[in-house]
């Protein structure tokens, strides 16, 4: 039996996404309605290392976007990050260079994660797989964070905020 009762958006949103063990897959959904999702794209030297190390923090990737060239690294299930080889990451630049993240930064990519614990789980985790240590670690009594550079030289920022202190 069909309602005539009207889902929302989000509703639809929820009904209409698949999950497969934490590899969320995009929309499949002839509704407007769609969350914002971010994808970071990242130049890599190594795919199959960088795709080793982020699985080491307990990551996993969208093996419907990863191929070769590409994957598809799951952060959330709004937030991804594009592992490009150069090459490939190149064709998205023309006329620009990929940054030596060796000499320059271009972003630092920050997440919040729930807990101190689990900021200096996922950092010990990088390091131990071969990410190096950015910055000390920050402690401000409301908000804890460290910092990492993983094995191409992109900044990762982990960071937890006490909800008792943010204003809404």
């Amino acid at each position: 039996m069909r309602s005539n009762k009207k889902q929302s958006g989000q509703e639809n949103f929820n009904k209409n996404k698949t999950v497969n063990n934490n590899n969320y897959l995009f929309i499949k959904s002839n509704t407007k309605a769609m969350a914002t999702n971010i994808f970071v794209n990242l130049a890599v030297k190594d795919l199959e290392k960088s795709k080793d190390f982020f699985s080491k923090l307990g990551y996993s990737f969208n093996q419907q976007f990863t191929d070769e060239k590409a994957a598809c690294l799951v952060i959330s299930e709004t937030i991804y990050a594009m592992l490009l080889t150069e090459p490939f990451f190149k064709g998205f630049i023309p006329n620009k260079e990929i940054s030596d993240t060796n000499k320059t930064k271009e972003v630092l990519i920050a997440l919040s994660t729930d807990s101190k614990q689990k900021v200096d789980e996922l950092a010990d985790k990088a390091i131990a797989a071969g990410g190096k240590q950015f910055r000390n670690p920050e402690d401000h009594g409301f908000m804890y964070a460290r910092s990492f550079e993983d094995l191409d030289g992109h900044v990762w920022e982990l960071i937890w905020m006490d909800p008792n202190h943010i204003q809404g």
